[in-house]
């Protein structure tokens, strides 16, 4: 997995690219927890990212867990229609902010 992190103020974003699995799940924690505090918008571009696995899908509960206490938003943009299927057989879509 390629991760590409841009931030401007209190705006982080995260370009995405391969898949989040339980190998590289863990990366995509990591990236986040180092740079999340004091975050109000984390932004993550899904457009280069061809599946999510459980393993995945725990690092977004995390990171959106993490910014409600910090009072923030999280987004999740562009993903495929193979990534939002397990996002809606999952629940995901009812929680987290998806933009397409």
């Amino acid at each position: 997995m390629n991760i590409v992190k841009k931030q401007e103020g209190s705006e982080l974003l995260f370009e995405l690219e391969g898949s989040i699995d339980s190998s590289t799940a863990p990366l995509l924690d990591k990236a986040i927890n180092e740079s999340i505090k004091d975050v109000k918008s984390l932004i993550l571009d899904f457009k280069g990212i061809d599946y999510i696995s459980s393993a995945g899908l725990r690092v977004l509960l995390v990171a959106f867990n993490t910014m409600n206490k910090q009072e923030g938003k999280m987004v999740v943009r562009h993903p495929n229609s193979n990534v939002m299927d397990i996002f809606t057989m999952t629940g995901f879509d009812g929680i987290l902010v998806i933009e397409n």
